[in-house]
């Protein structure tokens, strides 16, 4: 179990460096948490680790986001917020991104849980006190 308190937000890319070790094999992450817990702003770190220089924003509306790195690998970002149904996933086509091998991070993964595979690794960020994260990761 990774577990970490970000204290402000210059511990934020360790923090997703960090995480990005303790996990090396994994590529779907499933971000929990209250709105703005900072599920998409550590979304953005985990991404600048991995060599992406791409403008990561919350894909709200469009639900997928895509993101290059510098090394030509592709990251997909899920917003499910906005989700109404599941066969809202199913329209957009998410086994293609959740089962290609490349990183996936899903925010407001308990919209689809039900499609979720087994072995993802289910992050979940509180917000303590005085601005203060938790951060707590395992493998589901």
């Amino acid at each position: 179990m990774f577990q970490t308190e970000i204290k402000d937000i210059s511990a934020l890319q360790e923090t997703a460096k960090q995480l990005l070790n303790y996990f090396p094999e994994d590529r779907i992450f499933a971000l929990y948490g209250g709105m703005g817990a900072g599920k998409t702003t550590f979304i953005k770190a985990i991404c600048h680790e991995l060599g992406s220089a791409d403008y990561v924003t919350s894909p709200t509306f469009a639900l997928i986001n895509e993101y290059s790195t510098n090394k030509g690998a592709i990251i997909y970002h899920f917003d499910f917020y906005r989700i109404k149904k599941l066969e809202e996933a199913f329209d957009l086509g998410y086994e293609d991104y959740i089962y290609s091998g490349n990183y996936c991070f899903i925010e407001w993964p308990e919209m689809i849980e039900s499609l979720l595979p087994e072995g993802i690794v289910e992050v979940r960020i509180t917000e303590i006190e005085h601005g203060k994260r938790l951060v707590v990761a395992g493998k589901v």
